[in-house]
């Protein structure tokens, strides 16, 4: 190749396993890069996130960007659970607390020799809304329903929470302008038991079809419980389990605190795999 290249690395999140778990580019020096050209590398990618390590704002261990192949996003789970496994790799940050400036704010992330738990950001969550529009969205019908009403909740972007019966899992037929059009990041599908949850995710918003493994939602998953009243004031640890409707089996193990009946923090821990590394053009600026 000739011109200038960056280094990159790819890696598995969410699981102990290559080739599962949700796949991630993580673009190394990249801090002069525009947003146009970060852009280009994720749309080159084409996975569901690449992500861009920066140099650290007053406050934080280092900053971080995140691009799906369409868009930026201010805030996901696997991107930085995977970012931050790649910079410690290189040494470029210590095991234990660090902390992450993204547009969500300043996350705490502790980061061991086989696993990296993120703390989101502030919890939001709607009111309970109709289940209608996402039953057709996901071509379900009230039949599938189970538990409360659904709602957006989120950790830093939001998600529509639907709980259905462990079989819709396996019904969906995807609409995806419908998803698109409900707007905010998109759709979980989850089937819950109590204590773990299999799950499914439609992040249409932002341009994914369907998602293997979502940090993002896994947390903001523990807002909708406590707003929904599936769980108690206390601490409450959870399993989500997604991506094998995909191939991609993936494991994200979580917390919520929750405080007068609302959640006040959501925690999600994973391993990551290392699967590929190599060097990447730096597009011409647009």
């Amino acid at each position: 190749m000739t011109g200038p290249t960056l280094a990159y690395q790819v890696v598995d999140v969410f699981t102990t396993t290559a080739f599962a778990g949700n796949p991630l580019a993580v673009v190394l020096d990249g801090d002069e890069l525009s947003t146009a050209q970060m852009q280009a590398i994720a749309s080159e990618f084409n996975l569901s996130e690449t992500a861009f390590p920066v140099a650290a704002p007053d406050g934080a261990t280092y900053g971080l960007r995140i691009f799906t192949p369409a868009t930026e996003l201010p805030f996901a789970g696997h991107p930085s659970v995977g970012a931050a496994w790649v910079l410690r790799s290189l040494g470029r940050i210590g095991d234990g607390d660090n902390v992450q400036s993204c547009g969500a704010g300043l996350l705490p992330v502790h980061v061991g020799a086989d696993t990296v738990t993120l703390t989101g950001g502030a919890p939001s969550v709607s009111e309970p809304m109709a289940s209608a529009p996402l039953l057709e969205a996901l071509g379900l019908s009230g039949a599938d329903l189970a538990g409360p009403a659904p709602r957006w909740a989120g950790v830093g972007i939001e998600f529509a929470f639907l709980l259905v019966r462990p079989e819709a899992l396996d019904k969906v037929k995807l609409d995806v302008p419908r998803v698109a059009a409900l707007g905010r990041s998109g759709i979980s599908l989850v089937a819950w038991d109590g204590t773990m949850a299999g799950c499914r995710v439609f992040p249409g918003g932002v341009g994914v079809v369907e998602d293997p493994a979502t940090g993002s939602a896994a947390l903001a998953f523990g807002v909708y419980l406590a707003a929904s009243g599936l769980v108690e004031d206390g601490t409450h640890d959870y399993v989500v389990e997604q991506g094998y409707e995909m191939g991609r089996p993936s494991t994200l193990r979580c917390q919520v605190v929750v405080e007068d009946g609302a959640a006040v923090r959501t925690t999600v821990s994973g391993s990551v795999v290392p699967v590929a590394r190599g060097e990447i053009r730096v597009p011409p600026e647009l």
